[in-house]
């Protein structure tokens, strides 16, 4: 009954992503190749004074990036500092300095690392104007960044790779707008509840009171998912039943996950001319994503059958089935929600959900983070496949020179650097060690470590999700973890619109009898192969002093 289930749901899952692939992917592609201008935009763009139909380098399209990044940062920051004097606070106070910087960075750079209490600390005012508007904005710059990669891989000798201001609003009022006011009506017809009627008090059967918060949870809820987020408005994320009240909504919050990330293969065959490199793309995202979801399920399946097995962690509601395909899809894409408690996990089953995050979370991903990830794998795939055959590497009709593939290997290489580096210092300073092990880390052992080196994990890419154990509003952890998001995001940026700037520039390599097909089933192994690889050599010794470890206990 159990493996009918999970096989219901995910196929269920499965049908509906593929009957919206095509359609929403080709709209995307449309979306960024459009020539017209809506009438709102065209008056936003007169009045930042922006030229809609003049392209941008790649250091001016990052100086963009960065720019508009940074002043969400500064306004987000002010925002919380001065919540007790804006209206809509509920009387909360302002946010501390530390929390503030960490969730401002949160937000921003669209992890949603929260390490507080939604409802008790953040108002209306924090919560609809700031966390909500950063959450649109954060995957807006995503998804621009993506298609700015794309028309690299697509144009011959240009010096130019669009318009980030241009990118940036159509993403908005073309895409995640509209997305979310479909997302937000669909929520609110299964239940999540929408209103601004406070803290209500209320008694219970026992003769007790208790104090029930409400909120405009819909609206937010829908942006939060569509747009991989994953910053809940209730401390319980999306276990709670005001923002996830039954077994339809739940599969509905995992389509939102992944709808545009699974679309934009198809966006990226369709601008670059060859829809079959978007399969190729979408086969290697599906495959590691069924793979993962099966050992997760069949890790948990396994924890709950033996005699000490519990569904602790979990709704029943959802069960293990839906726990662990919602929990799946949070932690492969960089939404970062969730509907049970990682924490509870098995060894196995919480080990699962930390290796779809170092796998760079490419499977899919986050909305245009997981298409550029996983493009600049392709790169170091195509490079390692050309010098097996002894070929100058190429991909799509570029060359794959010295330039090119050290800004991969940059790629590649910083967020392991910053996932080893946070918990090593973790546990390495003196006064942070006292700090971590004595304020933060709930359990001892190997378990232990695994709160600190998920934390970490989940901010360098930019997730969210946590080992709830973990007490995370500490001086140390709220600086530490909100640097690490910043240059988690930030600096995969900087490579990948460097990248993109070097493609473009050149000029297509004329396809030839030598040529490698990177469409084939072959390239598509050949990626997934990449993909794991370069993931368990980095991680596995670390995953041996933690999840591993603890399951053999």
């Amino acid at each position: 009954m159990a493996v009918w289930l999970a096989a219901g749901q995910f196929l269920a899952l499965a049908v509906i992503l593929a009957v919206v692939h095509r359609p929403l992917g080709d709209y995307m592609a449309r979306v960024f190749t459009s020539e017209k201008d809506l009438w709102v935009e065209r008056g936003f763009y007169r009045l930042i004074g922006v030229a809609p139909r003049s392209g941008q380098s790649w250091q001016s399209y990052l100086r963009g990036v960065l720019f508009f990044s940074a002043a969400g940062v500064l306004a987000l920051y002010l925002l919380q500092r001065t919540q007790h004097l804006l209206p809509g606070s509920l009387g909360l106070p302002a946010v501390p300095e530390g929390l503030a910087f960490n969730t401002a960075a949160s937000f921003v750079t669209n992890t949603n690392w929260q390490s507080y209490a939604p409802e008790a600390t953040m108002g209306y005012a924090v919560q609809a104007s700031g966390l909500a508007v950063q959450n649109f904005l954060s995957a807006a710059v995503g998804l621009a960044v993506a298609v700015a990669l794309v028309r690299g891989f697509a144009a011959h000798n240009s010096s130019t790779i669009g318009n980030f201001w241009v990118d940036l609003t159509r993403s908005l009022t073309r895409v995640l707008v509209p997305g979310a006011v479909l997302a937000a009506a669909l929520l609110l017809l299964g239940g999540v509840i929408q209103n601004f009627n406070g803290f209500i008090e209320l008694s219970t059967l026992t003769g007790g009171t208790q104090t029930v918060p409400g909120g405009p949870v819909a609206t937010q809820e829908a942006i939060k998912l569509l747009g991989t987020n994953g910053g809940g408005f209730f401390n319980a994320n999306s276990a709670h039943p005001f923002e996830n009240p039954s077994a339809w909504t739940n599969l509905l919050s995992i389509v939102l996950m992944l709808v545009i990330p699974f679309s934009l293969p198809r966006t990226f065959g369709t601008m670059i001319g060859d829809r079959r490199q978007g399969y190729a793309i979408l086969a290697v995202m599906a495959g590691i994503f069924t793979v993962s979801l099966a050992a997760m399920t069949l890790f948990e399946y396994q924890a709950a059958s033996g005699a000490a097995g519990s569904l602790e962690g979990k709704e029943q509601r959802f069960g293990i089935a839906g726990s662990t395909l919602f929990g799946t899809t949070s932690t492969l894409t960089s939404t970062g929600a969730v509907n049970s408690m990682h924490d509870s996990f098995s060894p196995l089953g919480g080990m699962m959900a930390m290796l779809n995050m170092m796998l760079g979370e490419v499977a899919p991903g986050g909305v245009g983070s997981g298409l550029y990830g996983m493009l600049i794998l392709a790169v170091v795939a195509s490079f390692v496949a050309g010098l097996l055959v002894g070929r100058t590497p190429e991909y799509l009709g570029k060359k794959i020179g010295p330039r090119e593939i050290k800004l991969a290997s940059l790629y590649v290489l910083t967020m392991p650097t910053l996932v080893l580096a946070g918990t090593a210092l973790s546990f390495a300073l003196p006064g942070v060690r006292e700090e971590i092990a004595g304020t933060s880390i709930l359990n001892t052992g190997p378990h232990g470590f695994s709160e600190v080196l998920y934390a970490f994990t989940s901010a360098a890419n930019n997730n969210g999700s946590a080992f709830a154990g973990l007490t995370a509003n500490t001086p140390w952890l709220n600086t530490a973890l909100g640097l690490v998001m910043l240059l988690g995001r930030f600096l995969p940026i900087i490579f990948v619109l460097a990248l993109a700037g070097a493609l473009a520039a050149q000029n297509k390599v004329p396809v030839t009898a030598g040529t490698l097909p990177t469409h084939r089933p072959q390239a598509v192994v050949m990626l997934a192969g990449v993909t794991v690889i370069v993931t368990a050599l980095t991680f596995f010794p670390v995953l041996a002093l933690g999840p591993l470890a603890e399951g053999l206990i």
